[in-house]
């Protein structure tokens, strides 16, 4: 869910190379869920041997959180005998058209996320069209059936946002700044909202560019010079919860810091009480989860949650008391 500046696209040149590689790979290797599949519904139960899937998110290049979702995924892949791709692109125009690359490739599955829900209705129509099975992850929670998806795994944002609500009720918290990095984001949006539902006190949304480091600092800085009432900055990505650290401290503020998301700083910043406590959804889980049930589909027609409900990774809950348990996992890399 994070995004990290800068923000690094594909260039055409490497949504051409990448369908240039898959269709390569795909070279003398039949496709499951072909002709011979008398069942129509692309499961097959000829195995996995060969079997090509691309995994298509909406985070930068460079960004921790993404590199724990393709750990997941690479972990499935390994396990399963699967020829992984992993591309991403920030720019919703950008992330459909890795899409509909994959898709031309003949790929045999596809994970993505639906961060903008609209911009991937077309290139997910033309996946189930080429009868390619298509599942979700980590954004989009309300949006997966309607988009046509098989399967969902992700966290359900409305409920971990008013968990957070719950928590900063027992925390005392009177004034939450919840920090939104990327504007019309659907899965920041609903964290927000699911916090102002739960919340007894005031919560009040802060929009800034995550894309600019400085400037998030120096924004949420200012906000907190205006209002001294501000005892909670609540930030959707751990890379901007340490810099609500750094800004706390330029206003001189006594507001207190939470997060959804967690990586290894986090877990730090917790145990030494810089952060209150952190939303974990396990983006390694995620991209395990997705690539697995592409290979679980495919060689045996299992369908998690039975096509009508999201399979949640989230929310944990990391905070003091026991953060030592997942530090050694976030060490990894792998929480």
């Amino acid at each position: 869910m994070n995004t990290r500046p800068p923000s690094r696209r594909l260039p055409r040149r490497r949504l051409v190379a990448l369908a240039a590689a898959v269709g390569l790979l795909a070279t003398g290797c039949s496709a499951l869920g072909s002709d011979d599949d008398s069942s129509g519904s692309g499961a097959s139960t000829s195995g996995s041997k060969g079997m090509k899937v691309t995994l298509v998110t909406h985070g930068d290049e460079g960004d921790a959180f993404w590199d724990r979702v393709r750990k997941g995924a690479e972990a499935a892949a390994a396990k399963d005998g699967i020829e992984l791709t992993y591309v991403s692109d920030p720019d919703p125009a950008g992330q459909a058209e890795l899409v509909r690359e994959a898709v031309r490739a003949g790929v045999d599955g596809i994970a993505l996320t639906l961060a903008k829900p609209a911009a991937m209705k077309g290139p997910v129509n033309e996946a189930r069209a080429a009868d390619i099975p298509v599942v979700g992850l980590n954004s989009g929670i309300d949006a997966w059936k309607s988009s046509g998806l098989l399967e969902y795994f992700g966290q359900d944002e409305s409920v971990a946002g008013r968990a957070v609500g719950d928590k900063l009720n027992e925390l005392k918290t009177k004034h939450a700044l919840c920090v939104v990095h990327e504007r019309g984001n659907v899965a920041l949006e609903a964290r927000c909202a699911g916090v102002k539902k739960t919340f007894g006190g005031t919560t009040e949304n802060l929009y800034v560019d995550g894309t600019d480091m400085r400037a998030v600092a120096g924004i949420i800085a200012a906000r907190l010079r205006q209002d001294p009432s501000i005892d909670e900055v609540v930030t959707n990505g751990a890379a901007y919860a340490l810099t609500a650290v750094d800004a706390v401290a330029e206003a001189d503020s006594e507001a207190d810091i939470a997060t959804f998301d967690l990586n290894q700083e986090i877990v730090d910043a917790v145990r030494s009480g810089n952060v209150q406590f952190a939303v974990d959804q396990q983006p390694y889980l995620q991209g395990y989860l997705a690539v697995d049930a592409l290979w679980l589909y495919r060689t045996n027609g299992n369908i998690s949650g039975g096509g009508v409900a999201p399979v949640l990774t989230g929310p944990a809950f990391v905070t003091k008391s026991n953060s030592a348990s997942v530090a050694g996992f976030a060490a990894a890399g792998t929480r």
